[in-house]
């Protein structure tokens, strides 16, 4: 079953996994990329990198970021001789890094060095990022305007939310790697993924949005939110700052026009989204077993929506 996911951090990255456990190379992930920021004058692509790691099986799960296993000692030194030490990246992270970077400054495309970083680690799905412009999502707070990751990592993600903001969005264009994936597709699947600032910034896209709306697949959704909380991040302070409810039914007015139906916590509290099918279960993933029967669910409803 050709299938498309939305997704950005770790909510995202663990249902890819398990995807990619049940249909293989049949999986793309179109990955938001308006959390990349230049860091000691290398491109970092946070949700794309999260993803590959999670695909491959790299991925530090007990910090749900990075690579298991690996060192600091550059970011160790860097932080020594003076350079921010707020940013950290492991070793082999840094090496990714390094790659994209040289990739594009030699006329490569983002998609492109992606993809290569995904066939050189092993992963059979794609992992395709939005688009190739830049976007940048930041957040205005009571102390003023803070990048994306400058307030969830020096800030932690607290403080009232007061607006988020795309920078770049204007400009972005899915590229036809995103499209090509969207129009063959026979499952879309929105991951469980921060629906402001992972999600948001994919449907933002230029022709993202209207290529699933054309699309004949069917769409599902996973509610990012377990007995009614965000598993990790700030997920419910976005939702309250754009004035949506922090449950399924909020989430899922983030999606109206888009969705076909939605998988719900089984302790979610709130009330039930409205206008599309819901298929109740347990969401959340704790190791391959839980990420592979989350995926498996996810699409056998799919397919049940997309039956005549």
């Amino acid at each position: 079953m050709k299938t498309v996911l939305l997704a950005g951090g770790t909510g995202g990255g663990k249902l890819a996994a398990g995807l990619q456990d049940v249909v293989g190379a049949d999986l793309a992930v179109i990955a938001n990329t308006a959390d990349d920021i230049d860091m000691h004058g290398l491109r970092v692509s946070p949700d794309p990198d999260l993803c590959t790691y999670w695909l491959s099986g790299a991925i530090d799960a007990e910090r749900g970021w990075g690579i298991k296993d690996d060192t600091f000692t550059v970011s160790e030194r860097l932080e020594l001789l003076g350079a921010p030490g707020w940013f950290s990246l492991s070793d082999r992270d840094l090496a990714t890094c390094l790659y994209r970077t040289h990739f594009l400054a030699e006329g490569g495309t983002l998609t492109a060095a992606q993809a290569q970083i995904a066939r050189a680690l092993g992963v059979s799905a794609r992992v395709l990022p939005m688009c190739e412009e830049r976007v940048a999502a930041r957040v205005l707070t009571a102390t003023g305007w803070r990048e994306l990751q400058e307030f969830l990592i020096l800030d932690r993600g607290e403080g009232e939310i007061e607006r988020v903001e795309l920078t770049g969005i204007e400009s972005a264009r899915a590229t036809p790697e995103v499209l090509d994936a969207i129009a063959n597709a026979e499952a879309i699947v929105v991951a469980p993924s921060n629906p402001v600032i992972s999600v948001g910034p994919i449907l933002a896209t230029a022709g993202v949005r209207e290529a699933i709306a054309d699309s004949p697949a069917p769409v599902v959704a996973v509610s990012p939110l377990v007995a009614g909380r965000s598993v990790k991040g700030p997920t419910e302070a976005f939702l309250r700052a754009i004035g949506r409810s922090v449950n399924a039914h909020g989430v899922a007015s983030l999606y109206v026009g888009l969705i076909d139906g939605m998988v719900v916590d089984g302790e979610d509290p709130g009330p039930a989204p409205e206008d599309v099918a819901v298929l109740t279960r347990p969401t959340l993933m704790t190791d391959a077993a839980s990420r592979r029967g989350l995926a498996a669910a996810t699409l056998d409803f799919a397919r049940e929506l997309g039956t005549p």
